[in-house]
């Protein structure tokens, strides 16, 4: 199997693994943590992180069908959520507009989801359609207030929209997070102060997923901020680390796509 068809399948195992078992309410999918361990285990006991595939009714059916398994198949299971898997599993490999054209089926499909499709924001936001990506990302914050992450992301959004730019004022406010990194990565592009920044740092030490998100996000604001060289850095440290090449979060591949499409090598 080659590399980025196995970094394909973890992050959709990954997220097949941390959705079976659901049972809360259908709400914004969560982004999963990995299970317990000492190598990839943070600080706060954290709650799962998105799960990447929809609502409850949806998970059983996807964590069954195989990564390995044709689309017919698949979408026999269930279409919503095996158009999902394959959007997901096509941004990994860097085919953001393939993704968008998948996530627009679902919304397509089954309208009720469209607040829930955090994944379609992240390939619009690569695609570069900053206006439609910010629009995702608001609209699921609307059904989830505490969602720091995608108040972030409609954030970079605005960022890179050439009618908006760079303004802390478009931030969003959110609930607090359960997760102390994203609350230190909420914080920073709120203030936007060194402090803060020495403080997403720091919380960098906890663990393994602290390092990667604090590395990630760390990054993304010094691009907002107008620091290329600097995000490059953070960023490509943050490809680098143990969590980023073990976990499978979707998030770990967000990274690299993020490296290909500023031409950053990893």
């Amino acid at each position: 199997m080659s590399a980025p068809a196995k970094t394909t399948a973890r992050v959709l195992a990954f997220s097949a693994r941390r959705s079976n078992g659901e049972t809360r309410r259908p709400r914004a999918p969560t982004r999963a943590t990995p299970a317990s361990s000492s190598s990839t285990s943070s600080s706060d006991g954290e709650v799962p992180r998105r799960a990447a595939l929809l609502a409850p009714g949806v998970l059983a059916a996807a964590a069954a069908a195989s990564v390995s398994a044709p689309p017919t198949a698949r979408a026999a299971l269930d279409p919503t959520s095996s158009l999902t898997r394959r959007g997901m599993a096509k941004f990994v490999q860097n085919d953001v507009e393939g993704s968008i054209a998948d996530f627009d089926l679902v919304v397509q499909n089954a309208p009720r989801m469209e607040p829930y499709m955090w994944q379609r924001g992240l390939s619009l936001y690569y695609a570069e359609r900053y206006e439609d990506g910010a629009a995702q990302f608001r609209k699921d914050v609307a059904v989830n207030p505490n969602d720091t992450e995608e108040a972030i992301w409609a954030f970079l959004c605005d960022a890179r929209d050439p009618k908006i730019g760079f303004s802390r004022a478009r931030l969003m406010r959110v609930g607090p997070d359960p997760r102390r990194y994203m609350r230190a990565a909420y914080d920073l592009f709120n203030a936007g102060d060194a402090a803060s920044d020495v403080a997403l740092e720091d919380v960098a030490s906890l663990g393994p997923v602290d390092e990667f998100y604090s590395l990630l996000y760390r990054g993304l604001w010094r691009e907002a901020a107008g620091d290329v060289a600097g995000a490059r850095d953070l960023i490509v440290e943050a490809t680098r680390t143990q969590y980023a090449n073990r976990s499978g979060d979707y998030m770990a591949a967000l990274a690299l796509v993020h490296c290909k499409r500023r031409g950053w090598a990893t």
